[in-house]
């Protein structure tokens, strides 16, 4: 009889738990068992363990294998495991030594003839055995440079079974990582110069990428709503390390990421308005992340949002305001993080023209108002109407380019970094209640300005709050140390607009 241990890791949600990969090889008919509360993907990883380790010209024991994944709470998901499979087998039959295989982790697929295929997840694997004190972490070539980005660890890329046997023996070295690719440089990116006809829309824009805040455009169709809000993203500022490293970590737990090192871009996402809730949010059978996961520190676009169905919008509603969404499947709970600007763009009625070109019914109008509820819409700082731009204003304004735009941004984010310095906020549309309290800094007189605007607006206690970090972006822009009456009226006038779509119950 003969046991071995090698060590896994699994992904829970976007974050990885360790998994304990036992074999135990004993006389008895031949037989492969796999325990410990494993998926389909995993269980047929016993075809294809026993023939990569046959092909790569090891020894299959002819014996009674039984291999469980430790803890058996835990539910394991995706091939991934096959390599710890194959080695915890090996180091049970003597082929490997146990000793060697003691201070790694292992991650990745096998094909049939032993070579490592490309995994998901390798960013949060490496994070994971990091956290466990582990020196080294092997995975498929291909993932190395997801691996690599975590700090403190040695990430080892092999390319087939044979070659992570000889690193563990010491018959051969890790092999240089493959040189990371140059980062393109997109010479059709969109940039704000192309927007014509709606410089008067340009400065609420700033405050609103400069505070985070979430946006809702409104307009007749074709009048620039979506081109406005493809360009948000150029202009936000760079992520830090931080944010970047957990961007990664999504795509790469998602499978969207190609494993060629840090994702530097802020996500932008913009899915059909036929989504499902938990396509929106994140769920399924297994849960994964949904769209407003994948637009963490980025932007999240819902083009025509009133045509979305009314179940998706309003489970929107509590990751908006928490920052993140916890999913509950069976015994599994999983935490998602959702901490993005929400930007959406409607029409004003079902025929889209509005106003007096209005070709609709009062009940088709009624209607289309009942597809935003109140509560959602709220949860709204900015609403712009974007209305249709004359041939003079199209052909005589001189826009505003991304970059001069994102210099003003920069520096209300400057700004914001040291006010929010030490904790987990980023800009002003993540203040909590209490933060509102103590950090805004409005003076008396703006405070009654917003007082009797509460009482005659009919603002609720979100919105009042809302309409306060708002002004304080404002007077970001401005370089001003206090929130004046001015800042407020500003913010309320783009919460409260005239031509916004009325509130619906």
């Amino acid at each position: 009889m003969a046991l071995a241990a090698v060590a896994a890791f699994a992904m829970d949600g976007v974050e990885s738990r360790r998994v304990t990969v036992e074999a135990d090889v004993r006389r008895g008919l031949p037989a492969f068992t796999v325990v410990g509360l494993a998926d389909k993907a995993l269980r047929e990883a016993r075809e294809r363990v026993q023939g990569a380790i046959k092909n790569s010209g090891y020894r299959f024991p002819e014996e009674r294998l039984t291999v469980n994944l430790a803890p058996a709470y835990l539910r394991k998901v995706g091939p991934s495991f096959d390599l710890p499979l194959a080695l915890a087998i090996l180091a049970a039959t003597g082929q490997v030594d146990a000793t060697a295989t003691g201070t790694a982790a292992f991650a990745g697929e096998l094909a049939l003839n032993g070579d490592l295929r490309p995994m998901r997840g390798a960013l949060a694997v490496a994070q994971g055995a990091h956290r466990h004190g582990f020196a080294r972490i092997f995975v498929p070539r291909s993932r190395v440079l997801e691996a690599a980005l975590v700090d403190g660890i040695e990430a080892v890329g092999v390319d087939t079974l044979t070659e992570a046997v000889d690193i563990l023996a010491g018959r051969a070295e890790p092999r240089p990582h493959p040189p990371a690719p140059a980062e393109m440089i997109d010479a059709d990116a969109l940039d704000l110069f192309d927007v014509r006809g709606h410089n008067g829309l340009i400065e609420a824009i700033k405050v609103v990428v400069a505070g985070g805040h979430n946006l809702h455009l409104q307009g007749p169709p074709g009048t620039g709503k979506t081109m406005l809000a493809r360009r948000l993203p150029g202009l936000l500022p760079p992520m830090t390390r931080e944010e970047a490293t957990e961007v990664t970590r999504i795509h790469s737990v998602t499978g969207r990421h190609r494993g060629t090192g840090l994702i530097t871009q802020r996500p932008f996402r913009s899915p059909h308005h036929t989504i499902s809730a938990s396509g929106l949010i994140g769920g399924g059978a297994t849960p994964q992340p949904g769209e407003i996961t994948l637009a963490h520190h980025g932007v999240l676009f819902l083009d025509e949002w009133s045509e979305f169905n009314r179940g998706a919008l309003e489970a929107l509603r509590q990751p908006l305001e928490d920052g993140r969404v916890v999913i509950v499947r069976g015994q599994s709970v999983l935490t998602f993080p959702t901490r993005c600007m929400l930007v959406a763009a409607s029409n004003p009625c079902p025929c889209g023209m509005g106003g007096n070109d209005c070709r609709c019914s009062a009940a088709d109008v009624a209607r289309h108002d009942r597809r935003l509820s109140g509560p959602l819409l709220d949860r709204m700082d900015v609403t712009l109407y974007v209305a249709r731009p004359t041939a003079e204003q199209m052909q005589g304004q001189v826009p505003q380019t991304s970059a001069a735009v994102r210099e003003a941004v920069l520096g209300a984010r400057a700004v914001q970094a040291r006010r929010f310095e030490g904790t987990a906020v980023s800009c002003n549309g993540q203040m909590t209640p209490r933060m509102v309290r103590e950090l805004v800094a409005a003076t008396p007189a703006a405070l009654d300005a917003l007082n009797l605007l509460h009482d005659r607006e009919g603002l609720s206690a979100r919105g009042y709050h809302r309409v306060l970090r708002l002004a304080r972006t404002v007077a970001d822009m401005e370089d001003s140390e206090r929130v004046h009456p001015l800042h407020v009226q500003i913010a309320s006038s783009w919460r409260t607009d005239a031509k916004s779509m009325p509130v619906a119950a």
